[in-house]
């Protein structure tokens, strides 16, 4: 066992920070990436720009690796797109030689077990090796490990626009026609979206950047219209904390998609639980409820920006111990739920809340925070740091945990009480609930003719 390597899942900042430490400690690990190069994720949002500088953004082990081969940092207050993460940091680390030693791009974990071990077998369980099945460029392998660091992240398996948690009727055989995450609006996407009816779901940082994309796209293409689509209706909770934000930049998100929303520059529908979507001419048409009445949308295009959740399947014969709700550990879930928290600050963790009833084997980075939305890199920064450092039989340094995170500047209890409609003087924005469509023509409205509502 101990002459087999650690291997790594994952090839994007989390899974090449665990690579550093191991490095860094004399280990030799082997790093598997789906994508053909390290970042493959980070690249898919390339266009857009972080909210948290480069301080945030870089791990310490990395960057000591780094600078010995001559590597300068960037400005620690500069604010990069992911296409920059990559080409400034990640692909630089990716091109030592002692990465490039041990990562194997193209190539994809389709699951993890133990030698002659399925899921339900005790025995020598311990003693067994791991076995990752892996394919590469169509040829099948079984690569063995004497410990497992999942760090594949979630970007790849985004939730689905179904409000239950379930892809929504007819969402599968239209995935071709749905655009999932961030599409570069401004960019080579444009042409997609330009004089179109545009529907973005969702209410995160994701979907806050696409909307004011769109509307700058607007700009310039005057016939776009942009609707937005949340399941709640709590906008004081969307906008975040604004000028309290720690993160100057994510609380000027909130600010600026409120001014956008004030300025009546889209049109806001919520709370509108999404159940089915199908073609419709041209057209989609989305098909939702709201106290048991069915309502229906018509757009051009519909962007699915809510969110994303853990792949486990590749992890089913292995003995894990997860939070119902959450699917983070049992540990780790109370500390990051978001319906308790949403601070932005969470109590330093490591190995110790990370560890599975699987000896030897972790989850970390965004996967580890399996349905929470409130991850930062920094956070699997750490959760590396501490891992490696007890799988090398260092414990008082993977006990010895630190984390200091930004606040966001608005929390979960913030919101307590406040209602629909607040008084003149507080009056948020304008919803657009679905039961203001003339009853009998749901189906077929535009987004053009939704009519207008003020409290």
């Amino acid at each position: 066992m101990n002459n087999l390597p650690i291997a790594i899942i994952g090839g994007g900042p989390v899974g090449l920070a665990a690579a550093a430490h191991l490095l860094e400690r004399g280990e030799q690990p082997i790093l598997f990436e789906a994508g053909e190069s390290v970042g493959a994720n980070v690249l898919d949002w390339g266009h857009a720009r972080m909210f948290s500088p480069w301080e945030f953004n870089v791990d310490a082990a990395s960057v000591r690796l780094l600078e010995r081969a001559g590597w300068r940092m960037p400005p620690a207050d500069e604010l990069p797109t992911g296409a920059e993460l990559v080409a400034r940091y990640l692909q630089p680390l990716a091109e030592l030689p002692a990465m490039r030693a041990i990562i194997r791009t193209g190539t994809r974990v389709v699951n993890v077990s133990r030698r002659n071990h399925d899921k339900g077998k005790d025995g020598d369980r311990e003693r067994a090796p791991f076995q990752l099945h892996v394919i590469d460029d169509g040829l099948e392998a079984l690569v063995e490990a004497r410990a497992v660091i999942d760090a594949s992240g979630a970007w790849h398996n985004p939730n689905p626009l179904g409000a239950n948690g379930a892809p929504a009727i007819g969402e599968a055989a239209l995935r071709d026609r749905l655009v999932y995450g961030m599409p570069d609006v401004l960019g080579n996407e444009h042409g997609r979206f330009a004089d179109r009816r545009v529907m973005v779901v969702g209410s995160g940082h994701s979907a806050i950047n696409v909307l004011l994309d769109l509307i700058k796209l607007r700009d310039q293409h005057s016939r776009t219209e942009i609707v937005w689509v949340m399941r709640g209706d709590n906008l004081r909770k969307v906008y975040g904390g604004g000028e309290d934000d720690a993160l100057p930049a994510r609380g000027q998100l909130g600010l600026r998609i409120k001014a956008a929303v004030d300025a009546g520059a889209l049109r806001i529908l919520a709370p509108f639980a999404i159940q089915e979507v199908a073609v419709a001419g041209a057209g989609l048409r989305v098909r939702g409820d709201l106290d048991g009445e069915i309502k229906g949308y018509i757009a051009d295009e519909v962007i699915v920006c809510t969110g994303a959740r853990p792949e486990l399947e590749m992890l089913r014969e292995l003995r894990l111990d997860l939070d119902s709700a959450v699917e983070a550990t049992r540990s780790l879930a109370p500390l990051i739920d978001p319906n308790l928290h949403s601070c932005g600050t969470v109590r330093p963790h490591g190995e110790a809340e990370l560890r599975q009833p699987e000896k030897d084997f972790y989850i970390i980075g965004m996967k580890s925070y399996g349905r929470a939305p409130t991850f930062l890199a920094a956070t699997g920064y750490e959760q590396a740091r501490s891992v490696v450092a007890a799988l090398c039989g260092d414990w008082e340094a993977a006990r010895a945990v630190q984390l200091m995170l930004p606040e966001t500047g608005v929390c979960v209890t913030d919101y307590a009480g406040v209602e629909c409609c607040p008084p003149a003087e507080a009056a948020q924005p304008a919803l657009l609930p679905i039961s203001e469509i003339p009853v009998g023509t749901a189906d077929s409205i535009p987004i053009s003719r939704l009519p207008e509502r003020c409290c």
